[in-house]
């Protein structure tokens, strides 16, 4: 069966052979655990609380910078089934999980369907869908009803960025069109009385060194077709992971100016939502891809 799940459209059979995403059909994760570094409306304050974040081996993008490169790119993690995934669903929730939150899950919509049937009715937390905003629309409206809140990057303006960063072509226009389906499904962002997000589109935005003229116009043209009917997320957590490391212009973190000059065009556009302080940009923000919780 041809693969047809992301903008790609490679058309791997995953039966037999890999996909773009360097992954075979069935489920793979590297980590399921709760997780405190999100947004405070999806992570909570509570310590001992988190977002029930499940990550997902393999991607549809090639991002040089991206700090979940060994799962991403290498395909680290662990092959399990489609039932266990469902059980994994219920386990985060009984810790006391915000939400359910599927990170890089485009390249297992069907599994993640399937086991979202088997604990309809049990499952009563939301579920959170965590992607890089390359997103086929086709696969987003199979999963209207199953996703309460969608939490898009929405990396890059410029075509020739986003295929010199991230070998993603037509990025921004696939991007946008995935937001307008996402925000069709899920209406304008609802809270419980916690302030914890119940459904809603988030997209985030993360300002990378050298670019924030790029940030500027996604932030610009965000503001101009979505304006405060999403939440919005400007990262500022960018640290040199893997292929960035050996780019010298990519080898740093971002500067005050880069970022005042970023968050000053979210005030601009009007939107509203979450801004980090730049002392985010800290590699121990990244999780240990341990295979807890599989």
């Amino acid at each position: 069966m041809e693969c047809m799940l992301c903008p790609r459209k490679c058309g791997a059979d995953r039966e037999t052979s890999l996909g773009f995403c360097g992954m075979k059909r069935g489920v793979r994760i590297a980590r399921a655990a709760l997780h405190q570094w999100e947004e405070p409306c999806i992570s909570g304050s509570d310590s001992a609380r988190g977002s029930g974040t499940v990550f997902f081996s393999g991607c549809v993008m090639r991002c040089i910078f991206c700090q979940n490169h060994d799962i991403s790119a290498g395909g680290f993690g662990k092959d399990i089934s489609t039932r266990r995934l469902s059980e994994i669903f219920l386990e985060l929730q009984d810790k006391g999980a915000w939400n359910i939150n599927l990170v890089s899950p485009t390249p297992f919509v069907p599994e993640i369907i399937g086991a979202l049937d088997m604990v309809k009715g049990r499952l009563n937390i939301p579920v959170v869908y965590n992607c890089g905003g390359f997103e086929r629309v086709e696969t987003l409206r199979a999963l209207e009803g199953y996703v309460d809140i969608y939490l898009p990057d929405i990396k890059y303006y410029s075509d020739e960025l986003a295929q010199e960063l991230s070998s993603a072509p037509h990025y921004f226009d696939t991007a946008m069109r995935a937001a307008e389906e996402m925000l069709r499904q899920t209406g304008k962002p609802r809270f419980d009385q916690n302030g914890m997000l119940l459904g809603g589109v988030m997209i985030r935005h993360l300002v990378i060194p050298g670019h924030y003229h790029d940030s500027q116009e996604v932030i610009r043209r965000v503001g101009e077709r979505f304006g405060q009917d999403v939440l919005f997320s400007l990262m500022s957590q960018y640290t040199p992971f893997w292929k960035a490391k050996e780019i010298k212009s990519l080898n740093r973190r971002i500067t005050t100016f880069e970022y005042r000059k970023a968050l000053d065009a979210v005030y601009e556009a009007g939107l509203e939502g979450f801004m980090q302080e730049r002392s985010s940009a800290k590699e121990e923000y990244t999780p240990d891809f341990d295979l807890s919780g599989t």
